[in-house]
């Protein structure tokens, strides 16, 4: 069955803002828990949902430590988050081809926002599902399904790409093709373990996948 609808994790997929949550991760830790925490220490953090990664700080403090986290990402994100190679020019063919294309993504809406500006990619997008439409974050198929059923899609002809095992397993759940992308801060074997349908070495990879000419 043709693929008509490509669904995109945002942040480590779309647009590199891999330095902004380390960053906005070590600030507010070191703040609350000075010099426990190193980068290594974060990057298991990156994908799931803030209240998750910060449940397993502090149980106790996990609203406390959001709010700080988002002050400080807010505040530091157009200094640190930086475009992909080929993401803006496979969107924007992807877009005047007529596919239907939208986010899912777990960061909040107001973020959300401040990327896709950044990145000048909010033209071109259809459907945004941010972890503030929906009850369960992937992997849990729920976001997926929300934006294939305001896109008026159904899995079979889907594909979700993403660059985090939540991406891949949500996807799955949800039923629709799966694409890792190589870039992935986790690496690209790390990703592969998961069994996507597809691995891109770089954004533009999707288009002979969908059996669109690059030419």
């Amino acid at each position: 069955m043709k693929i008509n609808t490509i669904l995109f994790d945002l942040d480590g997929t779309l647009i590199n803002t891999n330095e902004l949550i380390i960053a906005s991760f070590l600030h507010t830790l070191n703040k609350y828990y000075p010099e426990q925490y190193k980068r290594e220490h974060v990057i298991p953090f990156m994908g799931p949902t803030l209240t998750e990664s910060f449940s397993t700080v502090d149980e106790e403090r996990v609203e406390e430590l959001i709010s700080e986290y988002r002050r400080f990402n807010m505040e530091m994100h157009d200094e640190f988050v930086e475009e992909y190679e080929t993401v803006y020019e496979t969107i924007e063919t992807l877009h005047k081809l007529g596919y239907k294309i939208g986010i899912v993504t777990t960061k909040a809406r107001n973020v959300v926002e401040m990327g896709l500006s950044f990145s000048r990619l909010k033209q071109f997008f259809d459907t945004v599902i941010t972890i503030d439409d929906v009850q369960n974050a992937k992997p849990h198929p729920e976001p997926i399904q929300l934006a294939l059923k305001k896109l008026n899609s159904i899995p079979e002809e889907s594909i979700m790409v993403g660059d985090n095992y939540h991406d891949i397993e949500g996807g799955q759940n949800a039923g629709t093709k799966t694409a890792g992308v190589a870039w992935s801060l986790k690496g690209k074997e790390f990703l592969a373990t998961f069994k996507p349908d597809f691995m891109l070495e770089k954004m533009s990879d999707i288009l002979p996948i969908l059996g669109i000419d690059e030419n």
